[in-house]
């Protein structure tokens, strides 16, 4: 019998294998790859060049209004004159920090400001203003002090419950050693730690000398103070001695552990 042809054969010898597509070897690989990393860092290009444009050269996101919060002596008006906030400027770029040392510097009232961004128009003020504790008398005017012993404002008339400050020392060795600041600071101590009904009935806060501080309330009593020192301990024994003793005209509590009291 005659065997198979050589087309037979031919035929007999090939495979199935399909044949293999271009560029998928490593090198095609590769090629993608690159490609893909291209891609990629084009958008993150576009992306932030697209973001650019938005804080800084889009209408969107600018400045449009000022606001202010917490004000009590001041005015709206005239913080956020002194603020000069730059309306119409691109909000990312505002310098908050600039504004808040504008505030403090222009109004001394200012003890603190927050300067916010509010997106995606607003820049807003929150004030804290100071709080006088003692007045000083000058001339027919007054200056405010806090209680940080900062003279922040001089007003035309007295605010109420606000004590006056007689600082009299004289040529007193307290003066030649510790100076006016320092016995202007013990009195804003001791002012600070009046009970709140004492402090409101408080008129003259005397001070002589250091270890020396005479308050002169309401319908003519006085207290002797003495020094800042133990000050919550002081507060803490005249609120028990008026308490136990109401008619009484003059209390004595420099020395907490042995308190006085009397009519006059």
């Amino acid at each position: 019998m005659a065997g198979p042809t050589t087309a037979r054969r031919g035929e007999a010898g090939r495979t199935d294998t399909p044949a293999r597509p271009p560029h998928t070897g490593p090198e095609g690989r590769r090629l993608s790859g690159r490609t893909r990393l291209v891609l990629a860092a084009a958008g993150l290009v576009l992306a932030a060049a697209a973001t650019v444009w938005l804080l800084y050269g889009s209408s969107w996101l600018r400045l449009e209004r000022v606001t202010t919060t917490g004000t009590g002596v001041l005015t709206r008006s005239e913080v956020e004159a002194a603020a000069a906030a730059p309306v119409g400027s691109p909000l990312v770029s505002v310098d908050t920090d600039a504004i808040a040392d504008r505030l403090r510097r222009k109004l001394p009232r200012i003890d603190s400001v927050d300067v916010v961004r509010s997106w995606p128009h607003e820049i807003s003020l929150e004030v804290t203003e100071r709080k006088p504790v003692l007045l000083v008398q000058k001339g027919k005017k007054f200056v405010e002090v806090d209680a940080k012993g900062v003279r922040f404002a001089t007003v035309d008339k007295a605010p109420p419950h606000v004590p006056l400050l007689e600082l009299t020392p004289g040529r007193s060795e307290s003066l030649r050693r510790f100076g006016s600041d320092r016995l202007l600071r013990e009195a804003v101590g001791v002012a600070g730690d009046l009970p709140g009904k004492v402090a409101e009935e408080t008129e003259v806060v005397r001070v002589t000398s250091y270890d020396s501080t005479v308050l002169e309330l309401s319908r003519g009593r006085t207290v002797m103070w003495g020094s800042s020192e133990e000050g919550p301990v002081k507060a803490r024994v005249l609120t028990a001695l008026m308490k136990a003793s109401p008619k009484a005209g003059h209390f004595d509590v420099s020395a907490p552990t042995a308190p006085a009291v009397s009519k006059s």
